[in-house]
């Protein structure tokens, strides 16, 4: 293991917003789709950039929004 710290995808804030809002789901509501015992706080953490999310939860945005991991974490991705 490296001592570097690892590059933070730049716009996996901005994209975990647009798969909640496409889902017309609320940070409240987005919390239950994501985990059993999570609260808006911690969504909105994840969306204002703050905290990153683990890949569990990466897991269960890329479900709801239907769409593979890579294109919510790679900054390349649309």
């Amino acid at each position: 293991m490296g001592t570097q710290r690892r590059p933070r995808p730049n716009f996996l804030p901005s994209k975990l917003r647009q798969i909640r809002q496409q889902l017309n789901a609320s940070q409240s509501e987005m919390a239950t789709i994501v985990a059993e015992r999570m609260s808006a706080a911690r969504i909105s953490e994840y969306e204002s950039g703050t905290r990153e999310p683990n890949l569990i939860v990466l897991l269960h945005y890329a479900q709801a929004a239907k769409v593979s991991v890579d294109d919510v974490i790679d900054d390349e991705a649309e």
